[in-house]
């Protein structure tokens, strides 16, 4: 895939839900093709900054620029509980949803297709379950299926939601060298993540989050023992003036 202009923009960008912003004033740039950990406590807004990148979320104030990046351009795993399994489909079907921007909602698959979604489930190691329904997989079966349908959305920005939660250890390695393969394609790959010994091995370039930029470059000098201190400290000091604005409201309400 030959990658274009795909830096990403924020200028004092904050994003949250309803009147309450969850991260605020955030400015940087995302360069091309770059590998980027998103990293901070419980509640530091990880999630919330990805959902606000593909669109889920407007800004309650500031801007971000995708610099003519559209959708199509843009693949979005968000956590796996977030996730129905409940449908009844089968895992060759799953997959092949990653082809619908090409061939259209009501197109059936030609054999070009169905080569590139046998293909995609080698990758991942998943050709033998091909006919199983997807709520029959173990969780890391399941992640494995997600990254196949990623693979067929031949996206220039992935955005990825703790995609090693709950999974096992060789499913990790198996996913983390397929991240590796997008940034060596070109891809501009954000992964929101909480093991920092799997950031500090594989992500060269990391963006601490306390609802508020901490730090942000390469990953040695930002998971120094002092920012992450210093994550943890901004994070509480904000739940706890987010419950006694809380309390203040349903005191006022009531």
């Amino acid at each position: 895939m030959k990658a274009t202009a795909s830096t990403l923009s924020f200028h004092n960008l904050t994003l949250g839900y309803g009147r309450h912003p969850a991260v605020h004033h955030i400015t940087g740039e995302v360069a091309r093709g770059e590998l980027l950990a998103i990293v901070g406590p419980n509640g530091a807004g990880k999630s919330t900054l990805l959902k606000g990148i593909v669109g889920e979320l407007k800004p309650l104030s500031g801007r971000l620029d995708l610099d003519g990046l559209t959708k199509r351009d843009i693949a979005y795993l968000p956590q796996v509980f977030e996730i129905d399994r409940s449908f009844p489909i089968s895992v060759f079907d799953c997959v092949a949803m990653g082809l619908w921007q090409q061939i259209g909602a009501l197109r059936g698959l030609d054999a070009r297709g169905r080569d590139q979604v046998i293909g995609a489930l080698g990758s991942v190691g998943l050709i033998e379950l091909a006919d199983r329904p997807v709520g029959t997989l173990s969780g890391g079966q399941f992640q494995r299926v997600l990254f196949a349908r990623l693979l067929l959305q031949d996206a220039k920005l992935i955005l990825l939601d703790e995609p090693f939660r709950a999974v096992d250890t060789k499913t990790v390695a198996d996913l983390i060298h397929l991240i590796e393969r997008w940034h060596r394609e070109g891809r501009t790959v954000l992964a929101a993540l909480h093991d920092m010994e799997q950031v500090r091995a594989h992500f060269p370039r990391t963006l601490l989050l306390a609802r508020e930029v901490v730090a942000w470059g390469e990953t040695r000098a930002v998971l120094t023992p002092a920012n992450l201190a210093k994550s943890r400290e901004i994070t509480e000091a904000f739940d706890a003036h987010a419950a006694v604005c809380e309390r203040d409201e349903a005191r006022w309400s009531a």
